[in-house]
């Protein structure tokens, strides 16, 4: 079992840079009464999230990562990787619970597939 992922999947780096500028913005704020030092607190933790939050895909699992956690899946506890009409992707699992794939979209999923050891099957395609 690989201790380093063979993809890593995160948030968009516009949300890094956004966390870091309303994190900049508000020093003022929070700077200026102690009863406002709290507001600071907001994009402190957009931006641990948005440096946290994503996707690990090993050959034997994949992990999901949040702010303050992670889940782990074996691939044999997922049933089906769906793409939502948004385009994000979501793990159906064998028991029937859905677990959204954080900053996984169809324009990655090849690549999660290939990590998984996977073949990519598009059951659309013309005969």
């Amino acid at each position: 079992m690989s201790s380093k992922p063979v993809v890593r999947v995160r948030k968009s780096g516009a949300l890094l840079v956004a966390a870091v500028v309303a994190l900049v913005g508000t020093l003022p704020i929070a700077g200026a009464r102690w009863a406002l030092a709290p507001v600071i607190l907001i994009p402190l933790a957009v931006l641990v999230w948005a440096l946290r939050a994503g996707t690990d895909v090993w050959p034997d699992r994949v992990r999901v990562r949040a702010l303050l956690g992670s889940t782990t899946v074996s691939w044999d506890e997922v049933d089906e990787l769906v793409p939502d009409g948004r385009g994000r992707v979501s793990a159906v699992l064998i028991h029937g619970s859905v677990l959204p794939l954080t900053g996984v979209t169809t324009a990655n999923l090849p690549a999660i597939l290939k990590a998984a050891g996977q073949e990519v099957s598009n059951p659309q395609s013309p005969d």
